[in-house]
């Protein structure tokens, strides 16, 4: 059967930034069964909150975040995604009761699971806005998909990593595909295969992670990326995310030139693109810059 290909499309564009630049609002916080949020100046951050068992999975966190993400996609307010973990790890996989009781599952039961573990994952994937992975301690397992989900991802010295399902039996299945595409096939045959741990200089060097740093830096470093966010446009950082998902792994043949050249005279056209360019001709700030970075992107 022939593969299908993937094409460069529009992206579910967000709603355009609000006409006061974007002032300063009250930060809300959310607190649920498995996951807490907070959006503060157009940065939302969402944390795993199972601290006890090393915000390891089960069926309630895995529907919180797929819920709490597709909120955040919706909110105008929100410019950029830090997802993070509570307590000594980001996230270690699947929780062990969970697994217990999915043993006992008929295959309707699993897949109905699976599935919903899918989405979750994808939903992240997918998601319109900037997403950066903020990692420390351990992420194991389902714990890489969730980094691998992410645009960026940052890690302290001391992260552990871990394809640890082999060693339970089990295969990363969901996490497959997104964890293939961040590290290549032949990573991700030695690793699924011996299931062993990797430090983060080993998850920076095969394409896991974007950057390390010591642990004191973590948050210095995320707010770094954060700054750089939130100057781009939130439209064209949308589009971009389509745009490389519609490329990735693409011949380039007179189809896909077509597509790119179509993508880029569909933006051009766009109010935020006619903002941008007027902003930068008439050397002022562009409307879409919240109001805390305005002074610093003047300089």
């Amino acid at each position: 059967m022939a593969k299908q290909k993937a094409k460069v499309t529009k992206a579910a564009r967000p709603k355009g930034p609000a006409k006061d630049g974007g002032s300063r609002k009250k930060a809300r916080a959310v607190r649920m069964e498995t996951i807490a949020v907070e959006v503060n100046d157009g940065v939302a951050l969402l944390a795993l909150a199972r601290p006890d068992v090393h915000n390891a999975f089960d069926d309630v966190l895995v529907a919180e975040l797929t819920a709490a993400l597709e909120a955040l996609d919706r909110d105008p307010s929100v410019r950029a995604v830090v997802l993070m973990g509570q307590g000594r790890s980001f996230c270690a996989g699947a929780d062990l009761n969970w697994m217990k009781k999915m043993a006992g599952y008929g295959h309707a039961e699993n897949l109905a699971d699976a599935k919903a573990l899918a989405a979750m994952l994808s939903t992240l994937r997918h998601l319109t806005k900037p997403t950066i992975a903020r990692v420390h301690g351990a992420a194991f397992g389902g714990g890489v998909g969730l980094v691998a989900c992410c645009d960026i991802a940052v890690a302290t010295q001391h992260a552990a990593f871990a394809l640890s399902e082999a060693k339970l039996g089990l295969v990363p299945a969901t996490i497959s595909p997104y964890v293939i595409e961040a590290i290549g096939a032949r990573q991700a045959r030695r690793y699924f295969l011996t299931a062993e741990r990797f430090t983060a200089a080993e998850a920076f060097r095969i394409g896991l992670v974007h950057d390390i740093v010591p642990d004191e830096e973590l948050d210095a470093r995320i707010n770094e990326l954060l700054g750089h966010l939130l100057v781009a446009g939130p439209c064209a950082q949308a589009e971009a995310k389509a745009l490389v998902r519609g490329v990735a792994h693409r011949q380039i043949d007179d189809e896909l030139i077509a597509e790119t050249a179509e993508c880029i005279a569909v933006v051009r056209a766009s109010a935020e693109a006619r903002e941008g360019v007027a902003a930068f001709l008439g050397k002022r700030t562009p409307k879409w810059v919240p109001a805390m970075l305005r002074e610093d992107h003047e300089r």
